[in-house]
């Protein structure tokens, strides 16, 4: 994995075996479009938005590589979410296609991708509150049919406090932990694909670092990793790829190391 990640995370994980390409440095600027040949989860040239209502993306394309980190930020009102929405298959798009290891997913259900090993964290209500975490994560393996113990236990190993609270109801967590069952409960599944909504929305500083160390071990097990986020100078500083959306098209993508050091994107969305 890139040398950024060298100081984060735990490689003793069972999750969390070290794996995965390096990206190679590209322009930071979206003057050239995002190459998406090789990438292994793809939503090219998306066009669209909700119902019948105006198109909220516009041309947007996001590529991911295999056992990476691509994150997308923006401002407020940028599209972030409803790109995410789109590779997922929760609208439907009226330009453009999503690509899962070579395969075209575009009219596949959200269903239907989480068979095909895509997992969606959404941002609000991604717990079964009145259940214990035990049995959210249980919830998480409904279309498995094999020994998921396996599976469990590795979920203990990234997220120990939540083996300590296996019978305890989900609802009665804090923010963070229950950011860890909702991630917990996407791994049950298996993914290929983890897909995170701001998954550290109103928890603490210190929270957020944990849980972004957590999203890197499980890149390095392989499962690559499509996250929206608001903290975006933590995010970018964990990507191998980041992409800057305004009014639902790219403005730029790089690195995320890139990104960081662009000074029109740090006075534009890092605030200096």
């Amino acid at each position: 994995m890139p040398d950024s990640y060298s100081g984060r995370g735990n490689k003793d994980r069972s999750i969390a075996r070290p794996g995965g390409a390096t990206l190679e440095a590209g322009d930071n600027r979206l003057a050239r479009p995002v190459h998406t040949s090789d990438a292994f989860l793809v939503g090219d040239g998306m066009t669209g938005g909700y119902g019948r209502g105006a198109d909220i993306l516009h041309g947007c394309t996001i590529a991911v590589q295999k056992g990476q980190i691509a994150v997308i930020v923006g401002p407020n009102g940028a599209g972030k979410s409803t790109a995410m929405k789109a590779v997922f298959g929760m609208l439907s798009l009226r330009e453009g296609s999503v690509r899962l290891d070579g395969q075209d997913i575009t009219q596949l259900s959200p269903q239907d991708r989480v068979a095909q090993g895509m997992a969606f964290v959404p941002q609000t209500s991604n717990i079964f509150t009145s259940m214990t975490v035990e049995e959210n994560l249980e919830m998480g393996a409904f279309l498995r049919r094999d020994d998921i113990r396996p599976t469990m236990e590795q979920v203990y190993e990234l997220f120990p406090i939540l083996r300590d609270k296996r019978r305890q109801p989900a609802g009665e967590l804090s923010g963070g932990q229950r950011q860890q069952v909702a991630v917990g409960r996407a791994l049950m599944t298996q993914p290929k694909v983890l897909m995170l909504d701001e998954p550290t929305a109103g928890v603490s500083p210190i929270v957020m670092d944990e849980l972004f160390d957590r999203i890197i071990e499980v890149a390095r097990a392989g499962i690559t990793i499509l996250m929206v986020e608001q903290n975006a100078r933590q995010a970018l500083d964990i990507a191998d790829t980041g992409y800057v959306l305004v009014q639902g098209a790219n403005a730029y993508t790089g690195t995320g190391e890139e990104l960081l050091a662009d000074p029109e994107v740090r006075r534009t969305f890092l605030g200096g």
